[in-house]
């Protein structure tokens, strides 16, 4: 009998007695052996516990824990056994690092290998890994305000975490002000936003949910979403691109590290002298447009991007009313959640009225790629455009949450339209009739609380009065890309 078998029999209630007295003797001899029976007896505790009272939040089931019944004089001696080999154990390790940084990311308070104790930490700014005592990979966004409890527990006051949590550092928990999320082996993220409900959301495996105040434990596995509210909760959509998966950061370092923001602002810079500039909006400014959206972090470490989580948020804009525009350009960063959504509205201008020839909306379809419809333009017949308005023809999000750079550019003298991702040409389409772009009232983000809502991050949005060429887009994808 090896020793997973030993401990498992004796957990279970079936080890006799001679058995009990051969495990504790390894027990008390071997420390890879008591930190195994330790991790062991942790996980079979925290399961029993989050078994009781479990609901499934789909089927609205509830399901008893079956546990095999044990002698009383063995359940005595396994608790006493349990107590002695991890009081020994805690008492030994009390004083090992909860977690260490694997790296930084614009943060002067992390560097890369500092260990993480028992202490309250701000961060206004940046981004940072930490791999915790048993191997969970725990990204941590500013702004955020957040303390390890010990290497299974992280308290998370405001901010966002996105764990990746190996077999090791199964049980690992993030706190909240409004309940907690209980891994059960899984990749999930926590989203504390500065107002408003605490979320959790599973993309791969198992999380056990639970609203403080009396809310019930609910189980959530792959693509499921929940809010955490005082004494209940509630299912809510997955926001896929919400977190900065583990995967992403070393990308993101290198891109910094190289003085990619540099370029950025310089690109920025040049663009704003630029004479048919109609609106750059990189969102830094304190004074934003009026709307219904959080703040949040932008591509660079302290910068600031708006983000649209709930149905009817939205940003207003009204530039480029004056007159019609025969050449436009629109192009922005987007990080987007995946939805069932028909529409992601990225630009809507007010109303779609027959008498406003030329009003312009900026989309992404349910199928992951852009749309620029202008209102009373036609196709040209035989068109291979489906709906009658003008696609691309490659998906803008990707699977994984990830910043991309979208761009599209019209010209109604050519009667052309043309779309670009990350820099890159995707797709032409011809124009039967094609009038000059109108703009005006107009509003980034939901527009008609319906079938028109954007989920995720946007970034350095620009309406320009002339086309863009090929070579202009890439370098300007270039210059702000936030990956290397």
């Amino acid at each position: 009998m090896n020793l997973d078998e030993r401990i498992h029999r004796y957990m279970d209630g079936l080890a006799t007695a001679e058995e009990v007295q051969q495990l504790q003797n390894i027990l008390l001899t071997q420390p890879e052996a008591r930190r195994l029976f330790a991790d062991l007896a942790n996980l079979d505790a925290a399961l029993a516990e989050q078994a009781t009272g479990w609901e499934s939040p789909v089927q609205g089931k509830s399901a008893k824990p079956q546990r095999t019944a044990i002698p009383h004089f063995w359940l005595a001696a396994a608790a006493a056994l349990t107590l002695l080999i991890t009081g020994t154990w805690w008492w030994q390790s009390n004083g090992a690092a909860h977690a260490t940084v694997a790296r930084g990311i614009g943060s002067s308070t992390f560097s890369q290998g500092m260990q993480i104790h028992n202490a309250a930490y701000e961060m206004e700014a940046g981004t940072v890994e930490f791999i915790t005592a048993r191997g969970a990979k725990v990204v941590i966004e500013a702004p955020a305000s957040f303390q390890f409890e010990n290497g299974q527990r992280l308290w998370l006051k405001r901010g966002r975490v996105a764990a990746d949590v190996p077999p090791s550092a199964k049980g690992f928990t993030v706190i909240t002000p409004t309940g907690q999320a209980v891994d059960l082996g899984t990749q999930f993220g926590v989203d504390v936003p500065q107002q408003g409900q605490a979320e959790i959301h599973v993309f791969k495996g198992e999380v056990i949910a639970q609203s403080f105040k009396g809310g019930k434990r609910q189980s959530l596995k792959d693509g499921q979403a929940y809010s955490l509210q005082s004494g209940a909760g509630a299912a809510r959509e997955i926001r896929s691109a919400a977190f900065i998966q583990p995967d992403e950061m070393p990308a993101l370092q290198a891109a910094l590290t190289s003085g990619q923001r540099s370029r950025s602002d310089a690109a920025m810079a040049a663009l704003r002298q630029d004479p048919t500039l109609i609106a750059l909006l990189d969102f830094e400014n304190s004074k934003l447009p009026p709307g219904t959206f959080r703040m949040t972090q932008g591509r660079w470490p302290g910068s600031r991007a708006p983000e649209f989580v709930n149905v009817g948020d939205h940003m207003k804009l009204d530039a480029g009313g004056d007159h019609t525009w025969p050449q436009l350009t629109l192009a922005a960063w987007v990080r987007l959640d995946r939805l069932e959504a028909l529409y992601q509205s990225l630009y809507h201008t007010d109303g779609w009225d027959d008498d406003k020839r030329g009003q312009v909306h900026w989309i992404i379809k349910k199928d992951a790629t852009m749309r620029l419809a202008l209102k009373r333009n036609t196709l040209l017949p035989g068109s291979s455009e489906k709906d009658g308005f003008p696609d691309s023809a490659t998906p803008v999000l990707p699977e994984k949450g990830r910043w991309v750079h979208v761009a599209v550019t019209y010209d109604a003298e050519a009667k052309l339209i043309r779309f670009y991702l990350n820099g890159r040409f995707d797709k032409e389409c011809l124009q039967a009739t094609a009038h000059p772009a109108l703009l005006g009232p107009a509003q980034i983000g939901n527009w008609d609380s319906q079938d028109r809502k954007l989920s995720g991050r946007v970034d350095e949005l620009i309406l320009l009065g002339r086309t863009m060429t090929d070579d202009e887009i890439r370098a300007l994808f270039d210059a702000g890309n936030p990956y290397l």
